[in-house]
């Protein structure tokens, strides 16, 4: 409330001789990017995996125990045919997966926060 109040204050001397109504509404646009601000931040601060080609989300957020095919049907792969290339990359280092065997259930690494997995046709 306090911070409220202060807000109202804020934009009524910086606005002049706005309006009580304008000088609420400013105040609220102002409450509401604070807020926005300060959980895209918390986001930040999640560890996650990140995607580079043909997927809808670059990030997924990472949870103990996740798997490359997990995180690939979160990022959601939306090229028509199968992936041709799958590298993982993981501090500085490249690791190549074998698309057909990650299909066949044959090879599913653990991905660890700030992989970056790169999916090619």
């Amino acid at each position: 409330m306090k911070l409220l109040l202060f807000c109202i204050m804020l934009v009524a001397v910086i606005s002049g001789c706005a309006s009580k109504s304008q000088a609420r509404l400013e105040a609220q646009k102002v409450i509401v990017e604070e807020h926005r601000r300060a959980l895209a931040e918390e986001l930040q601060k999640q560890p996650s995996v990140w995607f580079r080609g043909d997927v809808r989300n670059q990030r997924v957020l990472w949870t103990e125990g996740l798997t490359l095919a997990q995180a690939l049907v979160a990022a959601e792969y939306t090229w028509n045919w199968d992936p041709r290339v799958i590298t993982v990359t993981r501090a500085g280092e490249v690791y190549s997966v074998n698309p057909r065997r990650l299909l066949r259930g044959e090879e599913n690494p653990l991905l660890e926060p700030n992989d970056i997995v790169e999916v090619r046709h």
